[in-house]
């Protein structure tokens, strides 16, 4: 097998398809990527880069029968990309190795999805589509909340929303709907159970499942996943009747020959199918954390099936276990990210992904592309790998900056608003003793009040100790942050005080909200996350 020769064309050129680049490259093929963004971090892997749109399959077909007419081609990869039918477009039109049109539709859309598997008899939820002029279909659901909107052809928990209230369920459609490129929705039931993420590779219709991972959904009414651990420590039992439930929904959907990502519910009627795409996951999961866990790099294996080999070896080589973690940020305006040296020093962590960057707009996630960044890290023992993941998101602070409209929106939306959530889970006896402080900051008379009623209300509680706000810091460390960056910057106009900042107003250089010192650091564009790895 002379793998030198292949040439294969990798549709996405983003973070995602890091992995993909990386391996074919050290594996010899020749690559050629296409991304719709001329400044997408995976550039300079490839040997080639066309910066077209992955939407556009006409074009992405004509460029691809030129490569296969002029110098060869042997196959077309995506992973992590929510664009498996332009790959199947591509394959199906030129000949090469992959999966019909039809099943990359079934496989994406998420109404024929739920319809095959309502034919099949694979469990999943109830559900309706419409478009905009369909709306009185949704009386279906008279009688039947809490609902699940969803845009039916997105990936990334895009315009995802749970709905209680029957009165709230159009504004939900109306929003799910600018996320969809078809004009179309799905409202289901709501699954109530413990979700898991499982890759599998199908070759000549033999399913190989490689592991499943525990994935950590937050912030109802949304779904935004925090992070997962891979692999999962649910019982032996149930994730029997997951693998098997996600074997036969591979099945019912037609794929055959490729990959298969599945996100699986555990209920207590069994697994039931969230839903299954004709591709390896993204979230890290495939590209960074099953290696980590097990030494197998699936990434390479699903490539050589789509060039036509054998997927080669598939067993695992280590019993490891891998946990990723997101670090988040209320809404507002990015001044800096500090702790990033000292995250990536946590022993354990692998790699560090931020997408924050000075002057870029953040907002509070409501889906999982609206994270700040990631962490990642790997260990022998499980207990282990979760915690020194917490640890180094626990180190990372995002800098906003002061007198942004969005961020006081945020921290003074009235205290029985269901959203923003709470960053710390108080228990009552202590939310009683909070409520009757004073606040620390008034925004109606601009006054600052002492943080030491606040320390001794609250530190004084041995539960209050133990809280966790979403980046895994606890009160009396998120006190010392606010107290260490107080002290390095100057004060407000016309306040007499002095700082370390000096006068110009802004906060003192921090050297780690530099790139670590010896990390490889790939240059991109706004929402395209730098990285940060251990050497």
């Amino acid at each position: 097998m002379n793998n030198k020769q292949k040439t294969i064309m990798i549709l996405g050129a983003g973070t995602m398809q890091i992995p993909a680049l990386t391996t074919a490259r050290k594996k010899g093929w020749r690559v050629i990527a296409m991304d719709g963004n001329p400044r997408a971090p995976g550039i300079p892997i490839a040997d080639i880069f066309e910066p077209i749109d992955l939407r556009e399959q006409e074009t992405l077909l004509a460029r691809a029968r030129f490569y296969k007419e002029t110098s060869g081609l042997d196959g077309i990869f995506t992973a992590g990309t929510d664009f498996s039918v332009s790959v199947a477009f591509i394959a199906q039109n030129l000949g090469l190795p992959g999966i019909p049109i039809q099943v990359a539709q079934n496989a994406t859309n998420k109404a024929r999805m739920r319809q095959l598997f309502a034919t099949h008899h694979i469990p999943s939820p109830a559900f309706i589509s419409c478009t905009a002029s369909e709306f009185d279909k949704l009386s279906t659901f008279n009688g039947s909340f809490p609902v699940v909107v969803k845009p039916v052809d997105n990936m990334g928990a895009r315009g995802v929303q749970m709905v209680t209230d029957p009165s709230r369920l159009q504004a939900a459609c109306e929003k799910a709907l600018t996320f969809s490129r078809t004009g179309a929705i799905i409202v289901e039931e709501l699954i109530n159970g413990p979700e898991f993420s499982v890759d599998a590779l199908v070759y000549q219709g033999q399913i190989h499942a490689f592991g499943i991972a525990d994935r950590h959904i937050y912030f109802p009414p949304f779904f935004v996943e925090l992070g997962h651990t891979f692999p999962s420590s649910a019982p032996k039992e149930i994730l029997e009747n997951v693998e098997e439930v996600f074997r036969r929904g591979i099945q019912a959907l037609g794929i055959d020959n490729g990959a298969a990502k599945g996100d699986i519910f555990h209920t207590s009627r069994g697994a039931v199918v969230g839903e299954i795409a004709a591709r390896l996951s993204g979230g890290y999961m495939s590209g960074w954390t099953c290696p980590y866990a097990c030494g197998l790099d699936i990434t390479e294996a699903a490539m050589n099936i789509a060039l036509g080999l054998p997927p080669g070896d598939l067993g695992p080589r280590k019993a490891w276990t891998s946990a990723e973690r997101a670090f988040i940020s209320i809404p507002g305006e990015t001044a800096g990210v500090l702790g990033l040296n000292q995250a990536l020093e946590v022993p354990g962590i692998q790699d560090i992904f931020t997408r924050a960057e000075p002057g870029s707009p953040l907002k509070f996630p409501e889906n999982n592309v609206e994270k700040c960044g990631n962490v990642i890290s790997a260990l022998p023992k499980r207990k282990d790998a979760i915690a020194v993941a917490h640890k180094a998101v626990s180190l990372i602070t995002v800098r906003l900056k002061p007198s942004n409209k969005e961020t006081a929106a945020f921290l003074f939306a009235s205290p029985a608003a269901p959203w923003p959530p709470p960053a710390f889970p108080i228990p009552e006896n202590l939310r009683q003793r909070i409520t009757s402080m004073p606040p620390l900051l008034s925004p109606a008379s601009g006054k600052t009040l002492s943080l030491g009623p606040f320390r001794a209300t609250a530190l004084d509680y041995k539960e209050a100790a133990r809280l966790k706000d979403w980046n895994h810091r606890g009160i009396a460390a998120t006190l010392s942050a606010l107290t260490k960056i107080l002290k390095k910057t100057a004060p407000p106009p016309g306040h007499a005080a002095s700082s370390s900042a000096g006068s110009s107003g802004k906060p003192s250089p921090a050297a780690d909200s530099r790139a670590p010192s010896g990390s490889s650091t790939l240059s991109n564009r706004k929402k395209q996350p730098k990285i940060y790895k251990r050497e």
